[in-house]
């Protein structure tokens, strides 16, 4: 039986959709994401019945609910228990996705970049760089080598070293930027305005593939 029922299908190779079956709950993402299909585009697609996978090539972007997930190469298997697990590859591999409950988003590119609903974890391995955004505002953004995010937790973890090297963090350190939670003004108070960027503070991508409502 096929890992991905497929709701309809047209213009194969040049464009594909697909839809799957419900990932497993999560606790901080979008909880609407589990009822929402999974739907691809790309150039090409080869599906393994042995393997129960699906490997789409060529400008790949799968939409699940509010998840975002590019890259030039995306292998999407999905197990008996209804759990799916995505891998993408490509120069520069993309994920996006909401936040349960708030207007924030998690988004990040890698060289690869692993996402395991069942686990509830996105992996971003090579050059990787994560950002929090509070509505369309860039609230956090870490680089490193490799940085695992855990929904259910809310933690994530990120290694640098020489293998962090690349044309987003030359030095190949961990490098963050983190910004603290505004205080509450008081009463009848207008908030104190933001201060401008340090031109040594890490800024905001002025291109972000996926992009925002």
């Amino acid at each position: 039986m096929p890992a991905f029922p497929f709701s309809s299908l047209s213009r194969l190779p040049a464009w594909c959709l697909l839809a799957a079956l419900c990932s497993a709950p999560t606790a901080h993402a979008e909880k609407a994401d589990r009822d929402k299909p999974m739907n691809a585009e790309a150039d090409a697609l080869r599906y393994d019945d042995a393997r129960q996978t699906s490997v789409f090539t060529g400008n790949v972007i799968i939409t699940k609910g509010t998840i975002v997930i590019r890259g030039a190469r995306v292998e999407v298997r999905q197990d008996t228990a209804g759990n799916q697990f995505g891998v993408a590859t490509g120069q520069r591999a993309f994920f996006r996705q909401k936040r349960e409950g708030v207007d924030e988003f998690i988004e990040g590119e890698a060289q690869r970049i692993d996402y395991d609903s069942r686990a509830d974890t996105v992996k971003f391995t090579g050059d990787a760089v994560m950002r929090r955004y509070k509505g369309t505002q860039l609230n956090d953004e870490t680089l490193g080598n490799v940085i695992v995010y855990n929904n259910t937790t809310d933690v994530f973890t990120v290694d640098g070293g020489e293998a962090a090297r690349g044309p987003g963090n030359p030095s190949g350190r961990v490098r963050a930027m983190l910004t603290p939670n505004p205080k509450p003004a008081p009463a009848g108070q207008a908030p104190a305005a933001r201060p401008p960027a340090d031109g040594a503070t890490l800024q905001p991508s002025r291109q972000i593939e996926g992009g925002r409502p």
